[in-house]
Formats: C-alpha cells, sequence, structure tokens
C-alpha cells in the first residue's frame, strides 16, 4: 500500500484547542503528515502565538486565531477569515473541550451548562460553517475528539460524560448526514494520556497510576503522540470510506473489564 494515501500535503486543518496537550500533539502530526494548520484557542493571542512558534520549529506552516468555538458570531467570522487568509478547510478536528470534577449531586447548573455547552453544542456550532463550505466544494474530513466516557461512566465527570456521549451520536448523525456529500466525519476516543494535567496522577505509588496501569492492557498509560497515527488516519484518503466510528486509542481499556488484583 502506498504511503501517498495518508499524505496530507496541499490540505489545510483546523485543530480546535491545539495550544497544548492531546491537540497540540495531533495537530503536530497533521503537520508532519504536510497539512498546513490552523489553530484556535480562546484564553490568550499569546498562549497561541507561542504554539505557533513551535509547530515552525518542526517545520510546520501554522496560523493561529483567537475565537470561542461555542459563540457562533465569533465561529462564523473566524472561518470567514481563515478561509480567506489561508484558504478552504480540509479538514476539521474538534478538539477543543472541558471537563469539571464535581458530583452530579453538588454540581451547579451553571456548571453543567458549561461543560455541555463547550464539549458538546461547542461541537455543533464549530462545524456547521465549516461542513456547509464542505458540502459545496464537494467533500471533507471530520474528526470529533470523544472520549472512553463515551462509552463508560465515572465518578465526578457527569457532565464530561453526558457531553463526549452526545458527541459519539453527534458524529454518527453528522456522517449520516454528510456521507453523500463526500464528508466522512469520524471520532477519536483517547485513554489516559500522560500529560501535565495528569503528572500528580502519574507518581509512582500514586493508587490512580497503579490502577490505571493494572486496569489497561498495554500496562502504560498513553503518550500523546500514541494519537499521531489515528489523527492522521481519518484525516486523510486512507479513510475515505470509513465514517460514522469512534477510533478508541485506549491501550485495550475498553477491551477488558481487567482482572482480579491477585490474579
Amino acid at each position: 500500500m502506498s504511503t501517498t494515501l495518508f499524505d496530507l500535503t496541499g490540505t489545510r486543518a483546523l485543530v480546535t484547542g491545539a495550544t497544548h496537550g492531546l491537540g497540540m500533539a495531533m495537530a503536530r502530526g497533521l503537520g508532519r503528515a504536510g497539512a498546513t494548520l490552523v489553530i484556535n484557542g480562546h484564553s490568550s493571542q499569546e498562549k497561541i502565538d507561542r504554539a505557533v512558534e513551535s509547530y515552525g520549529e518542526d517545520g510546520i506552516e501554522a496560523h493561529g486565531y483567537l475565537f470561542d468555538v461555542t459563540k457562533s458570531d465569533e465561529v462564523e467570522a473566524a472561518v470567514e477569515r481563515i478561509e480567506s487568509e489561508v484558504g478552504p478547510i480540509d479538514i476539521l478536528v474538534n478538539n477543543a473541550a472541558v471537563i469539571d470534577r464535581v458530583p452530579l449531586l453538588d454540581m451547579s447548573v451553571e456548571a453543567w451548562e458549561k461543560v455541555v455547552g463547550t464539549d458538546l453544542t461547542g461541537v455543533f456550532v464549530m462545524t456547521q460553517p465549516v461542513a456547509r463550505r464542505m458540502v459545496e466544494r464537494g467533500g471533507g474530513k471530520v474528526v470529533n475528539i470523544c472520549s472512553m466516557m463515551s462509552e463508560l461512566g465515572r465518578d465526578s465527570v457527569g457532565a464530561y460524560a453526558a457531553a463526549k456521549g452526545g458527541l459519539k451520536m453527534l458524529t454518527q448523525s453528522m456522517a449520516t448526514e454528510w456521507g453523500r456529500h463526500n464528508i466522512q466525519v469520524n471520532g477519536i476516543g483517547p485513554g489516559y494520556f500522560a500529560t501535565t494535567q495528569t503528572a500528580p496522577l502519574r507518581e509512582p505509588g500514586h493508587p490512580f497510576n497503579e490502577w490505571i496501569v493494572s486496569r489497561t492492557p498495554a500496562g502504560r498509560w498513553g503518550d500523546p503522540s500514541d494519537l499521531q497515527g489515528a489523527a492522521v488516519f481519518l484525516a486523510s484518503a486512507a479513510s475515505d470510506f470509513v465514517t460514522g466510528h469512534v477510533l478508541y486509542v485506549d491501550g485495550g481499556i475498553l477491551a477488558t473489564i481487567g482482572r482480579p488484583q491477585d490474579a
């Protein structure tokens, strides 16, 4: 099989929330495969500029735009500007998300709405104007970053799980409606990854670290780079007849109920 199926040269990929963490890792993978990157953030232009500089140091052309994916007017203006300044968006990766670890009985409606508004509604708001343009052009790729919580519940992340479960179904609905327009819509469901946010939990001897390592058939936390292959596959011609799926990159957690501790 020719590797040209995975070549993204000449394409433009918009990756939301790609100033750090897993979003940056996936965006870097797309850039290394040849895509011109467009990244989004909403906290500060300085953070976006630092990320663009980091991509540049890796030889990747990247452009940064400051806007909030939950605000339809900002999104519409940003998409119009991106397509005018950089070019048509061929690939959209909806990565921007928030999580609020609060038990459901203690969670405020405002906190719930922030999580669901960003992680689910924000994907709809972000994708709609991009997909309209993809329909006009006759094709495109949309990759929604789901989660293992698209399949499983867990204490204290009820709003996040509800949003990510909804995102799985939104992914299937988008795939259903837009398949006839040569738009493939799929998801990636990351497992537990070694990031700056999880660093305190990954200390040797920490109960959560021990549980994750023993619970994961691969026997380790994921490295952010482990997501790059999945992102490139779903953004490339290699997946032209793949749509409506969530590809779980989780080291096998969802494949097993685990084993007894004394086994």
